[in-house]
């Protein structure tokens, strides 16, 4: 019996210890936080420091490895000989935010001092365009317009920045703000081949298919992209096919294949259709 409640108290105790970490956070949500990753193979916790670089995007600082023991206490192996810095592509990795409780185990400050040398100008063209553009990254379009529409108040000429936001606005089918903002800019960038791609695509989903097919033909006579070419073409094509518009379709259709290459995406995609479609 006494051993029965001693393993029950050496579980529990285990069980506390590993689950002090809730590993229920997006990479993207822990900007300027303490983070750590699940257990590897040998049972320890690679924790590091997540914050914005101005040029590389969303990077961590690995600071180390910890294991936890029986009693809950974080036992750091610091990496104190060099700095790696990792560049944080999109991903759905999920991520602990470690404990204010456990810093001084871990032998961490609350803000690394090398932070501030990572710290801009909040209230520049460029950083509302380049949070924008990561936070589009990520799939985090609500946290994109917090920065993209202020810096199209700014500057709504900001190179990139009118694409970000018209993508953003399609992203969550605010297709009106879209056609508005895009609009306007394809009359700035008329060769802007990413222009083209999202005004037709909030046009198509307006149901305006007239002013989607003007848009596309458009956007392909400028464009220099003969894959943006096939891809505009392709959302279009799409459409007449889900309505089983055979004329337009075969329209469209003809326009994709004449600038994919032969077995590329664009190429099957519509192959496949002109099957179903003739079935």
């Amino acid at each position: 019996m006494k051993y029965l409640l001693s393993l029950f108290i050496l579980c529990t105790s285990s069980l506390a210890a590993q689950t002090s970490l809730q590993f229920n956070k997006r990479i993207i949500a822990c900007e300027n936080k303490w983070v750590a990753f699940k257990m590897n193979k040998d049972s320890l916790h690679s924790f590091g420091f997540i914050y914005i670089d101005p040029e590389a995007g969303l990077t961590f600082d690995l600071a180390g490895t910890f294991h936890i023991d029986q009693d809950g206490k974080f036992i750091p192996k610091k990496n104190d000989s060099i700095s790696i810095k990792h560049r944080l592509e999109p991903n759905e990795t999920l991520v602990a935010l470690i404990p204010e409780t456990k810093f001084g185990e871990l032998q961490i400050p609350a803000v690394p001092v090398w932070l501030q040398y990572y710290k801009t100008d909040t209230t520049a063209i460029v950083t509302f365009y380049r949070r924008g553009y990561l936070y589009n990254a990520w799939n985090e379009y609500e946290m994109a317009l917090t920065y993209l529409e202020k810096g199209e108040k700014k500057d709504p000429a900001f190179k990139g920045l009118s694409f970000e936001l018209g993508y953003a606005y399609n992203a969550l089918g605010k297709f009106e703000k879209a056609i508005a903002v895009l609009e306007s800019a394809v009359k700035r960038n008329p060769a802007d081949c990413y222009l083209y791609k999202e005004l037709s695509y909030a046009q198509i989903h307006m149901g305006q298919l007239d002013k989607a097919a003007a848009t596309c033909a458009k956007g392909i006579s400028l464009c220099e992209d003969k894959d943006m070419k096939a891809e505009i073409a392709l959302n279009l094509a799409q459409q007449f096919y889900k309505q089983k518009d055979q004329q337009q379709f075969k329209h469209w259709a003809d326009e994709t294949k004449k600038w994919a290459a032969d077995g590329d995406k664009y190429t099957t995609i519509i192959l496949a259709m002109e099957k179903n479609l003739t079935q």
